[in-house]
């Protein structure tokens, strides 16, 4: 049999050539995520494979699976690893080779395979690499399959079957193409600027807005593995403000910014401004809402209080559900509810029948935001942003945690807030009006300003967010709040940005 994985290996070593090395901590909530060769190696990977081939079985879902690697400099070899424990399984795998996740996702469908493991860091810094899985489209592995299938690579518990093969698919990425632009071209002449961080994205992204009328700025679209000026991330500032210098730069309607793996998509106006993703769901679910009246959206516990408040949506019937974050979440709650489209803030979008089919892709948000400004052709992109009740929201705030005790110091900070409601303490000179808990824990004060704290389900950190409809003073004051309670925990370290 294959051997069980160590969780700690020495690199340049006889054990580190001879045995898997798994690191426990990467099986996470929703997808897995390692420093590659720090905290898994190849046969590491290969016993993933193996367990994850065993886990399909397990769930009695059949053993065909579709694969695709994001432009990374090891993603390709990590993934030739995975495959290789997929076909000792007895899996028969379908490569659709250099791909974006929802391609993956759409590969499902059109190829008509029940799994599908993507090999991706997504928005991860260099050094990181992962593998996003599922077995009943369009849904993605949440908590308790993810549990399981740690359990089986961790214990060695991974059963050999035969009949596993493997099958390129020749040009796969034109039939992706050709399904999303299965629609037609736009009448609006639009100036976008495409940002793709020399991610995966820039393979495909700039080519679909061109093919749907668009004239198109491309910006780091190269692919370039070392990524060069930022890690391809729409919702770090330094991406955005480069997005936001080339459409000044440019005269652009928009810039519309993707991630390492394509299924996340940033906004820029077109006065250069940021607009943050949970805003740009409130203008999407505005504009859809026409469409579809009485439409329900899911929304992350991270959005804007909008999606509950905003008079239009409300004037439409629209239903907001607020929901866990994480891209596995939201887009099972979309699938189980029945839901138009579900927004996350970290800029993961779900369009869902007759709009999508379910599953986040960047390109198709990118899409929908571009057929908004075509439906609106006398208004800006900035002026359809100043339609919306205004508020004061900061961009997600990561402060250092170490996996092992993240989770243990969110609850500590949910004692807190509970404590205080309980005894009618004040917050920001307020009583605490409600504590939402299906996530972390959101906070909200008497006027409406929130807080949030949770674990990242990806990183090593935890996750910030706050908001005020009264004023920045009070979101400021929010902040300084959250972040005094947070305090309280040695083990919490420095932000990777904040206000």
């Amino acid at each position: 049999m294959f051997p069980k994985p160590a969780p700690q290996l020495d690199a340049n070593t006889y054990a580190y050539e001879t045995l898997p090395m798994v690191k426990p901590t990467g099986f996470r909530e929703y997808d897995a995520r390692w420093i590659f060769e720090k905290e898994i190696n190849l046969m590491g990977v290969q016993a993933l494979g193996l367990g994850l081939g065993t886990l399909l079985r397990d769930m009695g879902v059949k053993p065909e699976l579709v694969t695709g690697h994001d432009f990374r400099a090891y993603s390709s070899s990590i993934k030739y690893a995975l495959i290789n424990g997929l076909m000792a399984a007895g899996v028969k795998v379908h490569d659709i080779g250099l791909a974006l996740s929802p391609m993956a996702y759409f590969a499902q469908f059109e190829l008509d395979v029940p799994a599908v493991a993507m090999v991706t860091a997504s928005h991860n810094d260099n050094g990181w690499t992962g593998v996003k899985m599922g077995a009943q489209r369009p849904v993605t592995f949440g908590p308790d399959e993810m549990s399981r299938l740690k359990e089986i690579v961790l214990e060695g518990k991974y059963r050999y079957a035969e009949g596993g093969s493997y099958r390129f698919v020749e040009d796969f990425p034109a039939r992706y193409i050709a399904d999303l632009t299965n629609r037609p071209k736009i009448a609006r002449k639009l100036k976008v600027v495409a940002a793709c961080g020399n991610g995966t994205a820039g393979a495909f992204a700039p080519k679909v807005l061109e093919m749907l009328g668009c004239e198109v700025v491309p910006l780091d679209a190269e692919l370039d593995y070392t990524f060069p000026h930022y890690n391809p991330n729409p919702e770090d500032l330094q991406m955005l403000h480069a997005m936001a210098d080339k459409v000044r730069e440019t005269g652009a309607d928009v810039g519309l910014g993707f991630d390492g793996d394509g299924d996340r998509c940033g906004v820029v106006d077109n006065r250069g401004e940021e607009i943050f993703a949970d805003k740009i769901g409130v203008m999407l679910a505005r504009d859809l809402a026409k469409l579809h009246p009485g439409a329900t959206f899911v929304v992350d516990v991270k959005s804007t209080g909008l999606f509950a408040t905003d008079p239009e949506l409300l004037a439409r019937g629209v239903k907001a559900d607020y929901w866990k974050t994480g891209h596995s979440y939201i887009k099972r709650r979309v699938t189980d509810l029945g839901a138009l489209a579900g927004f996350e803030k970290s800029g993961h979008f779900f369009f869902n029948a007759p709009v999508g089919r379910g599953y986040d892709d960047g390109i198709l948000t990118a899409i929908h935001v571009i057929e908004m400004l075509d439906r609106n052709p006398q208004k800006s992109m900035a002026e359809l942003y100043d339609e919306l009740p205004k508020t004061w929201g900061s961009p997600t705030m990561s402060p250092h945690c170490d996996d092992e005790k993240k989770y243990g110091v969110v609850e500590k900070v949910l004692a807190r807030f509970k404590g205080m409601e309980a005894n009618g303490e004040l917050l920001i000179g307020q009583k605490i009006r409600d504590l939402v808990t299906v996530n972390g824990v959101r906070v909200t004060a008497q006027d409406g300003t929130w807080g949030l704290v949770r674990a990242s389900s990806n990183k090593p950190e935890l996750v910030v967010v706050v908001e005020s409809p009264v004023s920045e003073a009070r979101m400021r004051e929010m902040f300084a709040a959250v972040d005094g309670v947070l305090r309280e925990s040695p083990e919490v370290g420095a932000y990777n940005q904040t206000i």
